[in-house]
C-alpha cells in the first residue's frame, strides 16, 4: 500500500503527486483543438456563460486580472474588450495551452496589456496582494487540492479584490441531471475521439465534472479560504455555475 496522499483523477484514485502530471498530459493532448471541442460539446453555450461571467465581474479600466487555467485566452480577451485600459495576466500550467492562446489574432493587438505565465494554481508565482481580480474558468476541478488553489487566490488578491469561478456543476432536477449524464458519458468521449483522436482525455473531463463539489459545498470552500460575500448563480439550469467572493 502507498503511504502517499491520494486524490481522484476522474473516477480513478491516484497519488496526489501524480495528478498534476496526468492533468498536464490531458491538456497538452487536446490543446490544439480545445476551443473547437468547447464549441462542439456545449453547442456554443460556453460563450454565453463566459459573457455572463463578464457581466457579473464588470471589468473596469485600471484593474489587473489574473486568469488562472486560462491558456487559450477566452476570459482574458473578453475582459480586455470590456476594459481596454485594464491588464491581464494569464497563468496556466500547460505551456501548449499558452502557445495556443498566443496564436490568436487578437493576442497581437493586446500584447502591451496581456502577459502569459506558466504556473501552478496551488503555488502561484506572484507576490501577495498583486491583483484586483482573479478568475478561473473550467479549470479548478482539475486542481489536485482545490482548497490550496482558493487560498492562493486569496493571497494574491489585493484587499477589495474579487474571485470569480466558472465551472461545470449539478442540475438540481434529478431527471434532467440523469439525461445530461447520459449525453456526457455517451457523446462527449466519442466526440473527442472523432475530433482530436483522444477519447481518454474527454472521458476524464466528463468524470472530473461529476467529482467536483456541488454548488453550496463549493461556496462553503470559498468562504473557508477567507472570502466574504460569497454567492453563486446557476447557468443553464445548473449545468454550469458562477461563484463569486470578495477579499475584504
Amino acid at each position: 500500500m502507498s503511504d502517499k496522499k491520494q486524490t481522484h483523477f476522474g473516477f480513478r484514485t491516484v497519488d496526489e503527486d501524480a495528478k498534476a502530471g496526468m492533468v498536464h498530459e490531458v491538456f497538452s493532448s487536446v490543446a490544439s483543438r480545445y476551443d473547437l471541442m468547447n464549441d462542439l460539446m456545449s453547442g456554443g453555450i460556453h460563450r454565453v456563460w463566459k459573457n455572463a461571467m463578464m457581466d457579473w465581474l464588470a471589468p473596469r479600466d485600471g484593474q489587473h486580472l489574473l486568469d488562472v487555467a486560462g491558456g487559450t485566452g477566452d476570459i482574458a480577451f473578453r475582459f480586455l474588450d470590456r476594459a481596454p485600459g485594464a491588464r491581464v495576466t494569464v497563468c496556466d500550467m500547460t505551456e501548449s495551452m499558452l502557445v495556443e492562446g498566443r496564436k490568436r489574432a487578437d493576442a497581437a493587438e493586446k500584447i502591451d496589456r496581456l502577459a502569459w505565465v506558466a504556473g501552478d494554481a496551488m503555488a502561484l508565482p506572484f507576490a501577495d496582494n498583486s491583483f484586483d481580480r482573479y478568475t478561473i474558468s473550467f479549470g479548478i476541478r482539475n486542481v489536485t487540492r482545490i482548497s490550496d488553489a482558493l487560498s492562493e487566490a486569496f493571497r494574491v488578491l489585493r484587499p477589495g479584490g474579487r474571485l470569480m469561478v466558472l465551472e461545470f456543476n449539478r442540475i438540481p432536477v434529478p431527471a434532467m441531471q440523469w439525461a445530461y449524464d447520459r449525453y456526457s458519458f455517451n457523446v462527449i468521449p466519442a466526440m473527442g475521439q472523432a475530433v482530436t483522436g483522444d477519447r481518454d482525455s474527454y472521458q476524464y473531463l466528463v468524470e472530473s465534472i461529476r467529482r467536483f463539489p456541488e454548488q453550496q459545498e463549493f461556496a462553503d470552500m470559498i468562504s473557508a479560504a477567507g472570502f466574504d460575500r460569497v454567492q453563486y448563480r446557476n447557468l443553464s439550469m445548473g449545468i454550469a455555475a458562477l461563484h463569486s467572493g470578495w477579499k475584504l
